[in-house]
Formats: structure tokens, sequence, C-alpha cells
């Protein structure tokens, strides 16, 4: 199974489940998502909820870090800004999400969402890395 394959799972992260965000790229430090604008991720004024578009930001992050983390190897959000550029109201989100920076316990991360080609969000990130330290294999951690 390869890593866009394994991100695909149901149940790998409920919250990013229950969200809607799916994964059609996953590989060496990138990760595309995509994120069906529906009702469930509007808000009052009709538009996609910003915490929406972070989740999709921030999930296409921890993606992309997973991907090229080495085995035992974990990671988890340490902060991220993002800012919106327009509201969106229907169609598709897409996340572009890869590595700028890697150390060996630090990682600077991108992304950018877009909605008919054009730029909606950009978020950057730093994450941790760190061993995995609890009992049997990690489960997949995306920020």
């Amino acid at each position: 199974m390869d890593m866009t394959e394994f991100m695909q799972l149901k149940g790998l992260s409920p919250f990013r489940d229950l969200v809607g965000v799916t994964y059609s790229e996953v590989r060496d430090g990138y990760s595309r998502g995509t994120l069906e604008v529906s009702g469930d991720v509007l808000n009052a004024a009709g538009s996609v909820h910003g915490g929406a578009i972070f989740t999709l930001a921030d999930s296409g992050m921890g993606v992309a870090l997973m991907s090229c983390l080495n085995e035992g190897e974990i990671c988890a959000t340490i902060e991220n800004k993002i800012i919106y550029f327009r509201p969106v109201r229907s169609g598709e989100l897409v996340c572009d999400s890869r590595v700028i920076s890697r150390s060996k316990r630090i990682a600077v991360m991108e992304s950018e969402v877009r909605s008919d080609g054009q730029l909606v969000a950009k978020a950057i990130g730093t994450f941790s890395i760190s061993r995995w330290r609890g009992s049997g294999a990690p489960a997949a951690a995306d920020g």
C-alpha cells in the first residue's frame, strides 16, 4: 500500500473524515488534499468556514511531512498561520502542501488552498518531529 492509499483509510483521522478531507496524492514531502464544499462546512454567511479551510491546510502539511518521516518518527503541529484571500461558497477546495525546510526535530511547511484555480488561502506552519515512544506502531499523525 502506498502513502496515498494509506491516507485514504477511513478512521485513520476521525476529525479529518468528519470534515471531509481526502487525498489524491502523497509523496516525498508533498500532499494534495481536497474538500468538497457542502452545507456541512458553511458558516452563517454561506461561505466555507475558516476552520474547515484551516483543517484542510493543517492536515495537508502533516500528511506531506509524514510522507518523508523516517521509520519510528511522528509529527505534530507546533503553530500555524493562515491568510484568507476570498470566500468560497461552492465547488471543491484543493490544497497543495509541501515541506519547505526540515531538520532533525523541526519542519517548516506551507499549504496553498485554491478553488477553481484561484488562491483562497495560504498557510505556513511549524511541526515537531519526534520518536514514537508508545506501544505498537504509531498511528498516522496529521497535525
